[in-house]
């Protein structure tokens, strides 16, 4: 078993949400509290309805609640609330007065506030722009904008009216976007005049010619100013009115009228960032990821009111979601724009110990930056307020935990989370009664039937195999945009395995119901037909400190396949006979002789997509001399370049 770096005392146990949550059911139910979670997990998945109406009860949810469901085998066609009504937005409206909702702090220094009552008063102001515009339930808004306090203004006046919301972040060139949002036709476009990274201003208004020429249904531009500049000066467009966020402030704010709509309504398109193929438009509905956030964030995250919530996070990713539905647990949340590790290394972890963060979320990757530069921070912040730590976007190692634990905070819940934007939530996460185990993820979500199978189809415990859900969830996406019969819907989780939910995660299930996520399974290495996790190399080259980041991918060799590690290294050259030996050496005999790779490489970049992940299969297409087709979804595309024609890759 995995050392065990963490678990909360007694007391806490009995002064959470989850056992507050288990003490509500016990009460309407043949249910006896238990503060053990696997007990809690089995209830919650043998009694769907029952779990899912007392979610619903004990998160307060504004709405009309019937408990009718239908459960039929056949996975995408079950149907949860049937005949409910609410609005996502007038939950997120949990509060209505002068204190704190929203902080916003962008790397170039500007802090800004934004209180209960005047994002109330903003959002109606926009509400009757959009109005104006004779926006109507189920028109599409699309913002191209930074992680602003206007931008999420601008999200719920959208979902208030029952309009659908679709944003991409400005870090997307224009041809990614446009392959975006000219699927769904928007009729209005938000756009942000600029945004910073890394100490530089990108202009983001001189796209907006080409963007209006390719998607011929936006009629109108919103022009949002970055927080702390004056706007920059925009042409007009022939056939296209433009509006700035200044106009919208003239507008009449009134009380909101919250029109209540079905459970299923639509609330927003989401975009897979796969590289095979153009980017699926996932429709989520309303009330399945309010029901499943609210879940996830007071009975897994433990957050209570007054709480203060910071992830960092662009509005190109599920996280923003996720990070803005904290607004109806009655916390407050803190928007970062810009690079984490501008001018300090520790940028991010200064922001939580001056805005009082309790929760703080960042990505793996940040975690390992971090230990890899070796950056104290005990020594140098309290962090007195901080009770968790999530982590997602990609596996957290072992080595990520121990640091967390070591040099961030001792007696902070490290909750490792892994769900993605096909659900826009979790399937596995963190809780306050089972102990944190290192590089474990704790357990399943409340609710989420999650498995790991073998390509036969069979349940496997401490064995590495598919993680699959076995249950349907209300934040299963409505639909695919565009997806006559739900055809693309079907093929993307349903064609593996017979109406069971296949996530395209390569996972491992332990004895104690933690988790291990080793990489997507369309990244697994098979050499000699032996299916190996690519985390498992990761895990062992990047504490070399000689190596700055790695990416290992499998290439058709010999009618079998061989397994190709690239570096970057913290020095230029230092890749010798030396160095690749001490690395084959330890990757025997600390993973296996069958993750020893057969050729080593240097290069000086990795390709990733926006979001931060590493992009496994784009490099094995490359190198294989393959097609990439949905290359708008990398960031970096231009590296992709370095793993074209490698003379290495075609000697034995």
């Amino acid at each position: 078993m995995s050392k065990k770096l963490w678990e909360a005392n007694l007391k806490t146990k009995k002064k959470s949400n989850l056992y507050e949550f288990e003490k509500f059911v016990s009460k309407k139910f043949n249910y006896k509290t238990s503060k053990n979670y696997r007990k809690l997990f089995e209830w919650s998945i043998k009694n769907l309805d029952f779990f899912w109406s007392s979610v619903w009860d004990y998160t307060k949810v504004k709405g009309i609640k019937i408990n009718k469901f239908k459960f039929t085998k056949e996975f995408i066609k079950n149907k949860f609330f049937i005949g409910s009504k609410l609005n996502y937005a007038e939950n997120i409206f949990s509060k209505k007065d002068s204190s704190k909702a929203i902080t916003f702090i962008s790397e170039t220094g500007f802090r800004e506030e934004r209180s209960w009552i005047d994002l109330y008063y903003n959002t109606s102001k926009l509400i009757n722009f959009f109005k104006q515009h004779k926006i109507s339930e189920k028109d599409r808004i699309a913002a191209y904008a930074a992680n602003q306090i206007e931008t999420v203004e601008c999200f719920l006046a959208t979902s208030s009216i029952g309009a659908i919301w679709s944003s991409c972040s400005p870090d997307f060139g224009t041809p990614g976007l446009i392959e975006r949002f000219s699927q769904i036709k928007p009729k209005i476009l938000i756009i942000t005049d600029r945004y910073y990274y890394n100490g530089k201003e990108i202009n983001i208004i001189e796209r907006l010619p080409l963007i209006v020429k390719k998607i011929k249904s936006i009629k109108s531009v919103l022009v949002l100013n970055y927080p702390g500049k004056k706007f920059l000066k925009q042409k007009k467009i022939k056939g296209v009115k433009i509006f700035n966020f200044n106009q919208i402030k003239k507008i009449q704010s009134n009380e909101i009228k919250f029109k209540r709509f079905d459970f299923d309504h639509e609330l927003a398109i989401l975009y897979s960032s796969g590289t095979t193929g153009k980017p699926k438009c996932i429709c989520h509905r309303a009330g399945g990821v309010l029901l499943q956030h609210l879940k996830e964030h007071q009975l897994h995250c433990e957050v209570k009111p007054g709480d203060n919530i910071f992830y960092f996070t662009t509005c190109g990713w599920m996280m923003w979601n996720w990070l803005l539905t904290f607004l109806a647990s009655k916390a407050s949340i803190v928007l970062f724009d810009g690079s984490p590790m501008f001018k300090k290394n520790d940028l991010l972890l200064k922001i939580a110990n001056e805005e009082n963060i309790t929760l703080f979320g960042i990505s793996a990757k940040y975690i390992d930056q971090l230990r890899k530069l070796n950056v104290k921070i005990k020594s140098k912040f309290n962090l007195n307020n901080l009770k968790t730590i999530c982590s997602t976007g990609s596996p957290l190692s072992s080595d990520g935990f121990q640091y967390v634990y070591k040099n961030i905070k001792k007696n902070v819940h490290l909750a490792s989370i892994a769900g993605g934007t096909d659900l826009v939530s979790c399937f596995v996460l963190g809780n306050i009664y089972s102990p944190v185990y290192r590089g474990e993820i704790q357990n399943n979500g409340l609710g989420m039937n999650a498995d790991v199978f073998s390509d036969k189809g069979v349940s496997l415990i401490n064995k590495k195999g598919e993680l699959v859900c076995k249950s349907p969830f209300p934040s299963m996406p409505k639909l695919f945009w565009n997806d006559k019969n739900n055809k693309k819907y079907k093929k993307a989780y349903f064609s593996k395995f017979k109406n069971i939910w296949h996530h395209g995660d390569y996972a491992e299930r332990r004895y104690n119901g933690g988790y291990i996520i080793y990489g997507r399974s369309d990244a697994t290495l098979n050499p000699g037909g032996v299916r190996l996790g690519t985390a498992e190399i990761y895990s062992v080259v990047e504490r070399f400190k000689e190596v700055k980041e790695s990416i290992v991918v499998s290439q058709s060799w010999d009618n079998d396949v061989r397994i190709i590690l690239f570096l970057v290294l913290n020095k230029p050259n230092l890749l010798d006979h030396i160095l690749i030996d001490k690395l084959k050496k330890t990757i025997r005999s600390e993973a296996s002789p069958r993750h020893v790779p057969a050729k080593i490489i240097e290069v000086g970049d990795i390709p990733r997509t926006k979001n931060g992940k590493i992009v496994e299969l784009a490099v094995k297409n490359i190198i294989e001399g393959n097609q990439i087709k949905n290359i708008q979804a990398l960031a970096n595309p231009e590296v992709l370049k370095q793993y074209k024609n490698i003379k290495e890759l075609k000697l034995e």
